[in-house]
């Protein structure tokens, strides 16, 4: 149960529903306990009569009926009661499951990009939903049924021992042994469940990365190879599964074994006590008889229960793993600035945790307020490093990068990154229309701002071209649309924003060379008084900047304007006039 300690500060925060439905429980148990009290006293009285040889059958069928209405009105209320018990306890367990889902999503999106580089999308997934639905059955059912069990014991046995202690303690002898079998299964269902959720999680992961590349998978014509393993993966899961079952499996029985047992010592000892005279009245056998079968279901709950609360547990360990992540990147909730966009990195570094590789040495370079930066240089030189670290997607390693003046780390993050526009080198749509995915960028725009920033992309004409043009709905990741397509409406949401620095990594990749020269003209003038950085393999994207820098393995090779640059033998000559020949060639 230690793991489970962690949402116990969900009942103190839905302690009304909590206390209330345990106050409906003990009065419903109450109310429950009259029928085999009326029962017995309805058999006794018969028994009494005939003994008495003094029969009134209209007084015996006066007591009766009187019995009967009493019976038919105190089941009605328990029922009544217990409808409300459920009501209240069941809900509870469903404002849980929607307060813990919410705090899981806001602590996924607290956590930094190392934690979804170590972490698959799909283990993500099953721990937000089936783990939460373990968790909540354990908070709803799983709390409500040992209430109600604790509460049934306490009220029934109480009345059994005003009735006959001897007699009740013989009844209740199973009972011991039933608590052991519980602690044996349990400890081994929260084993099995935790190895099931375990490889659920494999399952889900892999479906989730089926989905997300079957044009890949489709292209290469391995849908057999995945199907089997699918299949692999989904044997696993079903043997775990089965496992699982056949352990839980044993409750039930076990359950209403010695609840039989305990029927039949009722019966034998309870006879050979009334033929003695230990038993007063014929009508208690019939009592301890109702009252045991009174304890069927909670006795049976039980073992349910007990499983509830070991899948429960497993979840929960699952879950806090996450819970617990301390986040790299924190939010100083200092006061927010009005920002101006100035940058400056002084001997900054940084080196990946997972890869250990070092993605900058020793960089450093200003990009005054208003001003324009171009980033050149191969795959895997640190281009989009630095901008990862402007937004502090990561922070450095070494040195220190500051803006207008602060260090980036005593800043507020919010407040940071409210004045960023980031354009990703992977073009990322959401499955919504076109006009929704413009207008993530700045939620309170209007249709003519949309389409500005649409123009301003060279986008516009072909999303008119579309059949319901600004209300097409993508496909997963914007499958839909071309790369290109792509590439220039995640401008186009950048560009709506209006940010007071805005950063574009690599992302005129994928559109030619007139489109991309129509989007560096509108950029120059959106940008206008903005901090810009352009990330970028082609020369063409950087010759209009302020300024230039060429990375290589991390470090700055060479720097300055387009025409400095170009007159001075280097990477950035070399890459200029290939891509001039090459473009003569077309």
């Amino acid at each position: 149960m230690k793991e489970l300690k962690h949402i116990n500060h969900y009942f103190l925060k839905y302690k009304y529903h909590f206390f209330g439905g345990i106050l409906i429980t003990i009065i419903a148990q109450i109310f429950s306990l009259y029928t085999p009290e009326l029962i017995g006293d309805s058999i006794t009285a018969i028994e009494k009569y005939f003994k008495s040889g003094k029969i009134n059958p209209e007084l015996i069928k006066k007591e009766l009926l009187e019995n009967i209405l009493l019976i038919l009105g105190t089941t009605i209320i328990a029922g009544i009661l217990t409808f409300l018990m459920r009501q209240t306890l069941i809900v509870m367990s469903r404002h849980v499951e929607f307060d813990m889902k919410n705090d899981i999503f806001r602590k996924y999106e607290e956590l930094t990009q190392n934690f979804y580089k170590k972490n698959r999308t799909g283990d993500l997934m099953n721990r937000i939903s089936e783990d939460v639905g373990r968790v909540r059955m354990y908070v709803g059912p799983a709390v409500m049924y040992t209430i109600n069990t604790i509460i049934r014991f306490a009220v029934v046995i109480f009345y059994m021992i005003k009735v006959s202690p001897k007699l009740t303690l013989i009844v209740l002898l199973p009972l011991p042994l039933l608590a052991y079998f519980i602690f044996k299964l349990s400890t081994e269902i929260n084993k099995k469940s935790t190895i099931f959720q375990q490889n659920l999680s494999k399952l889900t992961s892999f479906a989730q990365e089926f989905f997300s590349g079957i044009r890949v998978i489709k292209a290469y014509t391995i849908e057999n190879v995945k199907e089997d393993e699918f299949k692999e993966l989904s044997d696993q899961s079903y043997s775990k599964s089965v496992d699982l079952a056949k352990t839980q499996a044993l409750f039930g029985p076990l359950m209403l074994l010695l609840i039989g047992i305990s029927n039949l010592l009722v019966i034998s000892i309870g006879c050979y006590m009334y033929i003695n005279g230990s038993l007063a009245d014929i009508g208690i056998i019939a009592k301890f008889i109702l009252y045991i079968n009174m304890l069927v279901w909670p006795v049976a709950s039980i073992g349910w229960v007990s499983s509830l609360v070991q899948e429960a547990e497993a979840s929960q360990k699952r879950i806090n793993e996450f819970l617990k992540i301390d986040p790299e990147i924190k939010n100083n909730n200092a006061k927010p600035i009005k920002i101006e966009g100035e940058i400056t990195f002084h001997n900054v570094s940084l080196v990946y945790d997972d890869t250990n590789i070092k993605a900058l040495d020793n960089v450093s370079f200003e990009v005054p307020k208003g001003e324009t930066l171009a980033i050149i240089g191969s795959t895997g030189s640190g281009k989009s490093t630095i901008l990862s670290l402007i937004s502090r997607l990561y922070d450095p390693t070494e040195g220190y990068i500051l803006l207008d003046g602060h260090n980036l780390t005593d800043l507020n993050l919010e407040n940071i990154r409210d004045a960023i526009g980031v354009v990703p080198q992977d073009a990322f749509l959401f499955s919504d229309t076109i006009n929704n995915n413009i207008k993530f960028g700045k939620e309170d725009a209007n249709q003519d701002e949309v389409i500005f920033s649409a123009k301003n992309a060279a986008v516009h004409q072909n999303i008119i071209d579309f059949k319901d043009q600004y209300e097409t709905v993508l496909g997963e990741r914007g499958i839909t649309l071309s790369g290109g397509q792509k590439q220039r409406v995640s401008i186009a949401r950048a560009f709506i924003k209006r940010p007071q620095i805005l950063l574009l990594d690599d992302c005129l990749s994928a559109v030619d060379t007139e489109t991309e020269e129509e989007i560096l003209t509108n950029l120059d003038k959106i940008s206008h008084g903005k901090t810009t950085i352009i990330v970028s393999h082609r020369a063409s994207s950087a010759k209009n900047a302020d300024k230039i820098i060429i990375l290589d393995n991390g470090k700055i090779i060479q720097q300055g304007t387009h025409n400095q640059l170009v007159n001075q033998e280097g990477y950035y000559k070399e890459l200029y006039l290939k891509q001039i020949a090459e473009k003569e060639l077309l």
